[in-house]
């Protein structure tokens, strides 16, 4: 199984969907400022549950754009010992994006995407709600996600596209409305206004699939078909 690295810019994003990355095949690292010095619990906890793929590098200085080159660092030395491995840089950073197109030059496969779920293995599947999908993020193949849900899908797909999508997670499915929301913002590639992401959610939870209890949410998902 070709093997999955993730790298976390911290100082750009703070990921709440890590819970994704329980297969075996992902490696997370998660790169942090010196001057951040509180993680929230959440992410804290869900790194923990990674064990020994996952790790923390904590940059001893500030500078402009030090945390970048930190990850470029990481990337050469990780594809020097496994040059067959995918490399997910997780970062709205666009600055990425030219080192990127160098890596892919030399045959390194790897992408930037701006949350874990934006993934091209759990883009993929998001639209397909095929279990099988999710694989090929650890195929030989490279991995080459398909478009995203149409902006113009009527309120019955966007349900059942996103039904899909959380009866696939499992265990992970997001476990706060805010998580939630940000979850379905990328399944459907940010294409949703805030007003249509709310609607979406007031769906779910009028069909009886979500019940929201304060903050936290619960589900009751139809059994797959």
């Amino acid at each position: 199984m070709r093997t999955n690295f993730v790298l976390v810019d911290f100082e750009n994003v703070q990921p709440q969907d890590l819970g994704l990355l329980k297969d075996d095949y992902f490696h997370v690292k998660i790169f942090l400022g010196p001057n951040q010095s509180k993680i929230q619990v959440e992410v804290a906890a869900a790194m923990q549950r990674l064990g020994p793929r996952a790790e923390y590098v904590v940059l001893e200085a500030a500078g402009k754009n030090a945390l970048d080159f930190h990850i470029a660092y990481y990337i050469g030395c990780l594809s020097a010992e496994d040059p067959a491995a995918y490399f997910h840089i997780i970062s709205k950073d666009t600055g990425f994006d030219p080192l990127i197109r160098h890596l892919k030059s030399r045959k390194i496969f790897a992408k930037r995407s701006i949350c874990i779920a934006d993934m091209p293995c759990f883009a993929t599947a998001a639209v397909t709600a095929t279990p099988a999908v999710v694989a090929m993020a650890a195929a030989p193949a490279p991995v080459t996600a398909t478009p995203a849900p149409a902006a113009t899908a009527s309120t019955d797909d966007r349900l059942s596209i996103a039904v899909s999508d959380l009866q696939r997670r499992g265990a992970s499915k997001p476990r706060a409305k805010k998580t939630l929301l940000s979850t379905l913002n990328a399944l459907f590639k940010q294409v949703l206004t805030e007003a249509e992401l709310e609607r979406l959610f007031q769906s779910l939870c009028h069909r009886g699939y979500v019940k929201l209890d304060g903050t936290k949410i619960t589900y009751n998902l139809p059994a797959k078909g």
